[in-house]
């Protein structure tokens, strides 16, 4: 009896407890996720450079420091500054020289512009020059498998990047015969004659003009009421280099209302949107040519632009709840040694670098967990609630390794970062060639 007394007594205590409410008070809370604690998603993109180029030597990484040949010589990765003279080439097919059957010795086939060195493509950055990425990737999460989700340059990677396919494109957009070389071919605002080149089984084939009506991740977006922006250059604006901008290929977009609500330029709005509490739920951030970090384009200034996108974002009161992925939008023709997995006829492209910033990034943490630009998407699609739009984000990883939502949430450190350089240089003509 005295046990029956003792149990109906804990079983009182244990009930009341409980609350009031029908019990509901008693449920254990959620832990926390990126769906509750995550509203703002900023995707910074970048130009051309693999992990071995970037990061070379960052503690924990997956890098080494020479790489080989063609001709079977093992070579060393020369020390280059990040604003080199000239470019290396990274398109579909100097993928499939360099990648060679996955043997990853061919990287000294691949195509340059520019005065470039005998086997420019085997370099490593100054850490000095890129500073600001590795303060970055020390006090959040810097990830060496992440992969692009297709096998060649800019056009094809920045549609991966809002969509999760290219419609097969796998190069840049050429220029019809007979257009003045300062002509643009990049999306619906392409010179007349421009066209497409697309990626089947049986190798590449001649393509439409660049202006397609595949489904977005902003259409989503919108269908769902998450508002969002993609930050570019002007059209034809001093510096820009090329375009840039993903959204011009999207035919709805580009003559739709989104092309003013949402397509905003100069890319350096971002910071005044920031600063004025405009930010989007979603933003995309495409740089000038001198703020890319492309060879042959960039004047050194990529990681101070960076560095101050991110830094207006930790000073303000979106920090809390939000997360920054900087990534680079291919290899860039640059040596690196992991060779991609491929898992279709676009891809597995080589490693990139992608840096997770937020008070909910993992500190100190290198993942190597397979990722790739659909990881991206996949992520942004689970914050908000939106479905897999291709094959890319649907295969995807949503990067859950690279967070810990349960960790309380901390301040963001001001980084140590030279001053910005002026924006002075412009595209060498040389590199006027459409592989960028």
């Amino acid at each position: 009896m005295t046990a029956r007394r003792h149990v109906a007594a804990a079983l009182a205590l244990a009930l009341a407890g409980c609350g009031s409410g029908g019990g509901s008070s008693s449920q254990v809370p959620a832990p926390p996720s990126a769906r509750t604690a995550i509203k703002h998603v900023v995707v910074i993109i970048q130009e051309n450079r693999s992990v071995d180029n970037l990061f070379n030597g960052f503690p924990g990484a997956d890098t080494v420091a020479s790489g080989p040949t063609s001709s079977g010589v093992t070579r060393p990765l020369a020390t280059v500054p990040l604003a080199e003279p000239y470019d290396v080439g990274h398109g579909h097919l100097d993928f499939v020289a360099a990648f060679n059957g996955g043997l990853m010795n061919g990287f000294d086939q691949e195509r340059t512009s520019g005065p470039a060195p005998a086997y420019a493509a085997y370099g490593l950055v100054r850490r000095s020059d890129v500073e600001p990425y590795w303060q970055l990737a020390q006090q959040f999460t810097l990830t060496d498998r992440t992969f692009a989700s297709n096998s060649g340059p800019s056009y094809a990677s920045h549609q991966y990047l809002i969509a999760g396919q290219s419609n097969r494109v796998a190069e840049n957009p050429h220029l019809a015969k007979g257009t003045p070389a300062q002509a643009d071919a990049w999306g619906c605002d392409s010179a007349p004659g421009s066209t497409t080149v697309l990626l089947g089984p049986g190798g590449e084939s001649p393509g439409p003009f660049p202006c397609f009506d595949y489904p977005t991740l902003g259409d989503e977006l919108d269908a769902a009421g998450v508002s969002w922006a993609y930050y570019a250059p002007a059209y034809g604006s001093v510096n820009a280099g090329f375009k840039w901008s993903a959204y011009d290929a999207i035919k709805h977009v580009r003559y739709g209302p989104a092309w003013t609500g949402n397509v905003i330029s100069p890319e350096t709005t971002v910071l005044s949107d920031v600063a004025s509490g405009r930010l989007r739920a979603v933003s995309w951030v495409a740089p000038n040519a001198n703020d890319s970090d492309h060879a042959g384009l960039n004047d050194g200034s990529g990681p101070q632009w960076v560095a101050s996108v991110v830094s207006a974002i930790g000073a303000s009161k979106y920090w809390n709840d939000t997360v920054v992925f900087v990534l680079w939008d291919d290899w860039g023709g640059w040596y690196d040694h992991v060779s991609p997995p491929q898992l279709d006829t676009m891809g597995l492209g080589f490693r990139v670098p992608l840096i997770v910033v937020s008070p909910y990034a993992r500190r100190g943490y290198v993942s190597h967990v397979q990722h790739e630009f659909g990881s991206v998407l996949r992520f942004i699609e689970s914050v908000y609630g939106v479905p897999q739009l291709a094959a890319s984000d649907a295969r995807a990883d949503d990067l859950s390794d690279c967070f810990d939502f349960a960790q309380p949430v901390r301040p963001f450190a001001a980084l140590r970062v030279p001053a910005r350089r002026a924006n002075a240089r412009l595209r060498p003509a040389s590199l006027a060639a459409p592989d960028y």
